[in-house]
């Protein structure tokens, strides 16, 4: 692709406080040649002023739609944007300011057809949300499954920092209805359409993710469901290393309701792990409360996935019922 005209496309659900942070980070890029397109997705508080607000910093544009979920809401946005090339954040992100600057040379570069780059706690997060982002980037929990380890021919994007063209978009038709997983569904309709995806890693965010620990195990509960629901759509993308967090539930569980030989098996290994999570976070975060805390966000997330992916196995595989999903009316959370 000669020009790359870029659009960076944002679904926004009910977090007004969330999108003038990340238009914040937007207008303060070293590269401005880009547009912005905020789509809210049946929002009942909007984040219109937050937008006008830069309405003459920005190139940007602004779209209200019936409530669909943030799949379609990022297919609504690229619809109507003017670029050739997409870039997709969640609105609790925050760029550093080489952001854009980052994508344009990776593509100028070593142009390819899709992307995705990592995420990063900003100093300025809270310690339950510097505790949450270490278990969902730590090789330690289920963040090892999706970090920068995986070929990069293989490499799957994920939709709170992703990035793809026109010629994707028109071929694949963006996004499918799923509420959940959509994202992991889109990387692989990308791959098995030939098209190339690469980790861009200086293409980081901060992603604040949620703000307290029953949002994050509901949404890392239908992302256990999620992994289901994609088996059922691409068997092949069901490996065995997803079963792990369903063991680990397994295990835990039934060292907390028996005693004897099966608790004496499993408990060592149980210590031994919260100790490697406390300390590889504590040294990392270079915090022993982050460090304590991250111990159990990283138990909420394995069990959260875990429960979940347990619960939907036995719902769609052996009891073969239809795709769904837990929390409908908040899936954005």
């Amino acid at each position: 692709m000669e020009n790359i005209n870029l659009s960076v496309i944002v679904p926004v659900y009910n977090r007004a406080v969330e999108v003038k942070e990340l238009l914040q980070s937007i207008y303060a890029q070293t590269n401005t040649d880009f547009e912005v397109v905020i789509v809210e997705d049946g929002s009942t508080e909007k984040c219109k002023n937050e937008v006008d607000f830069y309405s003459d910093k920005l190139n940007i544009k602004y779209f209200e739609k019936p409530n669909s979920g943030p799949g379609q809401s990022r297919n609504y946005g690229f619809e109507r944007a003017s670029g050739n090339y997409g870039i997709f954040l969640d609105s609790d992100c925050i760029l550093p300011k080489n952001y854009i600057q980052s994508v344009i040379t990776n593509l100028q570069n070593n142009y390819v057809d899709a992307f995705g780059g990592p995420d990063k706690a900003d100093e300025s997060f809270t310690v339950i949300q510097k505790a949450i982002n270490y278990s969902m980037t730590s090789f330690f929990t289920t963040g090892g499954i999706r970090g920068g380890g995986e070929k990069l021919e293989k490499f799957h994007p994920r939709s709170f920092n992703m990035g793809y063209s026109k010629d994707v978009f028109d071929v694949t038709k963006g996004f499918s209805k799923m509420r959940f997983g959509e994202d992991i569904d889109m990387s692989i309709r990308i791959i098995e359409n030939n098209f190339e995806t690469r980790l861009i890693k200086e293409a980081f965010v901060y992603h604040k993710r949620r703000t307290n620990l029953r949002q994050f195990f509901k949404q890392i509960y239908n992302s256990g469901i999620a992994r289901i629901n994609l088996y059922k759509r691409h068997p092949q993308s069901l490996k065995l290393v997803h079963f792990l967090p369903a063991v680990f539930t397994i295990g835990l569980l039934g060292t907390l309701l028996f005693s004897g030989v099966f608790t004496s098996l499993f408990l060592l290994p149980l210590v031994l792990f919260s100790v490697l999570l406390f300390a590889d976070s504590s040294v990392n975060n270079k915090s022993i409360k982050i460090g304590l805390y991250s111990v159990i966000t990283s138990y909420i997330q394995l069990l959260a996935y875990g429960i979940g992916f347990i619960n939907a196995f036995w719902q769609r595989v052996v009891l073969r019922k239809n795709e769904f999903s837990a929390f409908k009316d908040t899936f954005y959370d």
